[in-house]
């Protein structure tokens, strides 16, 4: 049995989710490709196999959503693959529907770890409300799954690595321009992640928010009012309308909690709430609580979380 695995490249890196996405094949398959699309070094492309793949198929370009429809499609019957994986994200989102249109193969979108043994796949339903068991059973799977499911283990030596460059369609969209977003770690990667709501009062009070994420080496977001004030960018909008991420450790400060803003967070590992109104609906869905002044609390943890650092060093 084997399986393709679609990696993206950006900026000369493969993104983490990458990385991840040959995990999820190996654990599904015996024999795992990897499909690069865009810009990446000779020894980023040979690591993919430190973590499972037999081969790295390069295509050195950066594709639309209906190019890669092209690419992969045209890898699988190369491969003669029986899986077909993506990430859940918003490159995973566009390409792995119109790939199961073309190749007639079903599809799970936001599988939330591996096939069981008779092929069984869970997925978050109703806003993450209830977990659904899917199953397959087309001849061809295609499989997108959520970021930090799988997690990274290294199994493997270097792959082959082989350009690839299979017949495209010409595209109908043209890209005018790419913006590269601001910060150090990309949300949908971040496995720690500090959050923050109308709580904070105003964009002046961001520092110690962002000085907290620093100490713990975490990415920022925020709620979508934050975001719609002009407080925060909207790329750190986190929630139903916004990133959906799954994070190791969530912290939410002075948010509370509505249903939309739960929806895009819950599925993180653990989830602590800061928030001065004890009655906040957030508390529900928290590991841990702390009822408190967001102004007093934050400074205090991160001053903890600093000296805990210093003294592990």
């Amino acid at each position: 049995m084997s399986a393709i695995v679609f990696v993206e490249a950006s900026h000369g890196t493969i993104k983490k989710v990458g990385f991840e996405g040959v995990v999820y094949g190996k654990l599904t398959s015996s024999s795992v490709t990897a499909v690069v699309c865009g810009e990446a070094s000779a020894d980023q492309l040979a690591s993919l196999g430190e973590y499972g793949a037999d081969k790295v198929l390069h295509v050195n370009q950066t594709l639309s959503a209906s190019a890669c429809v092209d690419v992969i499609s045209q890898a699988a019957e190369k491969e003669d693959a029986k899986w077909i994986i993506f990430p859940f994200d918003n490159t995973g989102k566009a390409i792995a529907p119109r790939l199961s249109a073309r190749l007639k193969a079903g599809l799970i979108s936001g599988a939330l770890g591996v096939p069981s043994a008779d092929g069984v796949i869970k997925k978050n339903v109703f806003s993450g409300k209830a977990i659904a068991q899917m199953k397959i059973n087309t001849d061809r799977k295609v499989i997108a799954f959520s970021p930090n499911s799988v997690g990274l283990q290294k199994s493997g030596v270097a792959a082959a690595v082989e350009s690839f460059a299979p017949e495209m369609k010409a595209s109908k969209i043209h890209q005018v321009e790419t913006r590269k977003l601001e910060g150090d770690i990309p949300l949908p990667e971040a496995e720690l992640v500090v959050s923050a709501g109308r709580g904070m009062k105003g964009p002046e009070n961001w520092g110690m928010v962002e000085d907290l994420a620093r100490s713990l080496g975490a990415a920022t977001a925020c709620s979508r009012p934050v975001a719609d004030a002009h407080w925060r960018p909207h790329h750190e909008h986190v929630g139903q309308t916004g990133v959906a991420i799954r994070p190791n450790l969530y912290i939410a400060i002075g948010i509370s909690g509505a249903i939309q803003h739960l929806a895009g967070v819950n599925q993180s590992k653990v989830i602590v709430v800061i928030n001065n109104d004890p009655e906040a609906p957030f508390f529900k869905a928290a590991d841990y609580g702390v009822v408190g002044d967001a102004f007093q609390v934050i400074p205090k943890l991160t001053e903890a979380v600093k000296k805990f650092k210093a003294s592990h060093n």
